[in-house]
């Protein structure tokens, strides 16, 4: 069975161990990539990130979305929403439905 992490800055991400959800603090981009890479070899199925890690280490990201496993998931971080993770859902139903139903 896969596993489930949150990567991101400690107040943002903190939160989500009342969850059960694997928490993974980074706030450097060199950081984030590595321990990225690390959970997805170890076994985790779905990665959410932070949206302001996730513009720093978008090559990272990309790299992951063309892979069926981890998938990874932008979040607002506790500063609020930058909207990259509602537009990346909407894309993704506008390719698999045709058009934009959100």
């Amino acid at each position: 069975m896969y596993k489930i992490a949150v990567v991101g800055d400690k107040d943002s991400v903190s939160v989500f161990k009342v969850l059960g959800i694997d928490v993974v603090t980074a706030y450097e981009a060199d950081d984030a990539r590595n321990k990225i890479d690390k959970l997805a070899a170890d076994d985790y199925g779905l990665i959410f990130v932070t949206e302001d890690l996730a513009v720093k280490i978008e090559d990272t990201i990309e790299r992951y979305n063309k892979k069926v496993v981890p998938a990874i998931i932008l979040i607002p971080s506790n500063q609020g929403t930058l909207n990259i993770g509602m537009n990346k859902i909407s894309e993704s139903v506008e390719r698999a439905v045709g058009s934009n139903i959100l």
